[in-house]
């Protein structure tokens, strides 16, 4: 029997059974939802059960109480094949008025909800799960935390021994809990097996919409060709067509876009709008990014050689991972993760903005002294624009390395932290 990895996530899912009767976990597939909710319930009913699936999918017809009796709280698996126990599942919780009632997990694909008649606000709680960060998967020392950043410490310090190879390879495996059990060539088909679901049945199956496997899979390269970025919808649908098909607009990577957003596959980055002294126009579009950086490794065909030979691919690919990390982070904190970006072309990769006003500014890089330094730069010309009159100083700003020994102070107070060392 496989042993348990924790996740992050198990804390947040705690925290909400105790404030809410029932807790939905959403995310991407195969990112852990149903291992890591059946560590914390006291029953379990898998609708998917092909022995069982038709006579459960009768009872949430007639009589949906039925299948919700069992010790709390009650895990329902694959919910979303019986979208009528959500209205059940909200009456149950008003009627026994206690909290960790039950958790929902269930397919990336969404519900039908045309048979849903309530909202379950006041009664549902909401978790989004996340591919593993690198602490999760024990390839981060887990030294530098980054809820302590808030607090400004004077000394920091931790060490990675991340190395250029290995960081390919973990860009490339991604951080699927299923891929950590397996041998290094196994664990990097992983990802190719996740997007040949995507493009062949799970794009398909979230609005209807007939989308050819050949189109989708060209899309998903061209969305990975522009990771990182603020490209529109036009440009997108310009590189696009490149692959064979013009008649490719707007619009229609919109739909495309909408539909892997509704299964977790991308999860954009959206912008920040501090008070700044600068007048120059603050740019509001998302940044694009795969959820997880072996989406995005994968759309384009590669593998850990292939980024050793291309940094600068690697280096929007490491983005991608660093981002996904943050995020996972972040939700731990009660916090959320932005791009900020102006017209005058001043930019910061990553703003951790927390709910109570604290936020910490970033820069990833690669490593190496002079992309450190102009890490550096970038953050302190963005700092001297911030207006402090109106807004609360940066708890702190850092510059996120790949590769890199050791995790400091700067005598200017900036931190230089290596990705093999940073936790929650």
């Amino acid at each position: 029997m496989k042993t348990y990895r924790k996740r992050i996530a198990d804390e947040l899912l705690l925290g909400k059974l105790e404030s809410s009767g029932a807790v939905l976990i959403e995310g991407l597939k195969w990112c852990g939802k149903t291992t890591t909710a059946l560590q914390h319930s006291g029953s379990v009913l898998h609708l998917d059960d092909p022995s069982m699936k038709s006579r459960y999918l009768e009872m949430a017809d007639l009589d949906p109480t039925q299948l919700l009796r069992g010790h709390t709280p009650r895990l329902i698996d694959e919910w979303q094949l019986a979208p009528k126990l959500w209205d059940a599942i909200r009456f149950e919780v008003d009627r026994r008025g206690e909290v960790g009632q039950f958790i929902l997990t269930g397919s990336s694909v969404p519900a039908d909800t045309s048979d849903i008649t309530h909202s379950g606000t006041g009664r549902f709680a909401w978790l989004t799960m996340r591919t593993m960060s690198l602490f999760e998967s024990g390839d981060s020392t887990g030294e530098v935390r980054l809820s302590e950043l808030f607090d400004a410490p004077s000394r920091i310090s931790g060490h990675s021994d991340i190395s250029l190879n290995r960081l390919c390879f973990l860009c490339c495996r991604g951080g699927w809990p299923q891929a950590l059990d397996l041998r290094q060539e196994a664990a990097l088909g992983l990802a190719y097996e996740y997007c040949e679901g995507v493009i062949r049945f799970d794009i398909n199956r979230v609005d209807g919409v007939d989308r050819t496997a050949d189109k989708v899979r060209d899309f998903m390269k061209a969305y990975a060709r522009n990771q990182g970025s603020q490209t529109s919808n036009e440009s997108l649908a310009r590189d696009f067509s490149a692959y064979g098909d013009p008649a490719i607009y707007g619009k229609t990577v919109a739909s495309y876009i909408s539909a892997l957003k509704k299964i977790f596959v991308i999860e954009e980055l959206g912008a920040w709008n501090p008070n700044l002294r600068s007048k120059t126009a603050i740019r509001t579009s998302p940044t694009r990014f795969f959820a997880d950086p072996s989406i995005a490794v994968a759309s384009l065909g590669l593998g850990p050689g292939d980024l050793l030979n291309d940094l600068h691919t690697l280096g929007f690919i490491f983005e991608t991972l660093c981002i996904r990390d943050l995020r996972v982070f972040a939700a731990y904190l009660n916090g959320d993760v932005y791009h900020y970006r102006d017209k005058a072309g001043q930019e910061c990769d990553a703003v951790v903005h927390l709910h109570n006003g604290k936020y910490g500014l970033i820069e990833i890089k690669l490593g190496g002294d002079r992309l450190i330094e102009e890490g550096v730069a970038s953050l302190k010309r963005l700092e001297s624009n911030l207006d402090i009159s109106k807004m609360n100083k940066p708890s702190f700003s850092m510059v996120l390395t790949g590769i890199g020994d050791y995790a400091y102070r700067r005598g200017d107070g900036i931190y230089i932290v290596p990705i093999g060392c940073l936790r929650n």
